[in-house]
């Protein structure tokens, strides 16, 4: 069941978890993995999930449940951490070096999916938030990692140059004449 956000629906932090929360209701809260370090100072306090808040969270649910096969609690929380990147986390400066060039221009826009490579590896990450030259990603894949010592974990954030970012492509049949 998909849940639809609703009035009672607010952003807070939990102190106990050192993460971004978002109460959606009486007796429900939904933790983020988002640690303090990374959060914007409104973040800390009581704040509403707003009408702008949820026009993004039905985007995101929306454009994914058309584009993948998910769970809904698993496409939930998808939505409901790329909303909490979306507002709650401090702004990144690129780190395009960790990824290899595509050879191909796209064009990106919150809710799209793309690869990104890495050490040989491909790893499946969703627009969170994109500019004129760069876009903040979430990690869908379970990990990614970028060196020896750093590894990113499935939706943790990265902001990466246009460049970066392969289209995903559908299977093609070859059919030999």
């Amino acid at each position: 069941m998909l849940l639809m956000p609703d009035k009672t629906w607010q952003w807070g932090y939990n102190a106990s978890y050192d993460a971004l929360s978002i109460s959606l209701g009486a007796d429900m809260e939904f933790l983020t993995p988002y640690k303090s370090k990374v959060l914007i100072p409104d973040a800390f306090s009581a704040a509403e999930f707003d009408v702008e808040h949820a026009r993004y969270y039905m985007d995101i649910v929306e454009r994914l449940g058309k584009r993948m096969s998910l769970a809904d609690a698993y496409l939930v929380q998808v939505a409901l951490n790329a909303t909490a990147a979306r507002f709650m986390q401090k702004p990144q400066m690129p780190k395009s070096w960790f990824f290899e060039s595509s050879d191909v221009c796209v064009y990106s826009e919150p809710g799209k999916l793309f690869d990104l490579r890495c050490n040989g590896d491909r790893v499946l990450v969703l627009v969170v938030e994109t500019s004129l030259q760069a876009s903040l990603v979430m990690l869908l894949d379970e990990c990614c990692a970028l060196s020896d010592s750093k590894q990113l974990k499935r939706f943790d954030t990265i902001k990466v140059m246009h460049d970066r970012l392969h289209p995903l492509r559908a299977q093609q049949q070859i059919v030999a004449a």
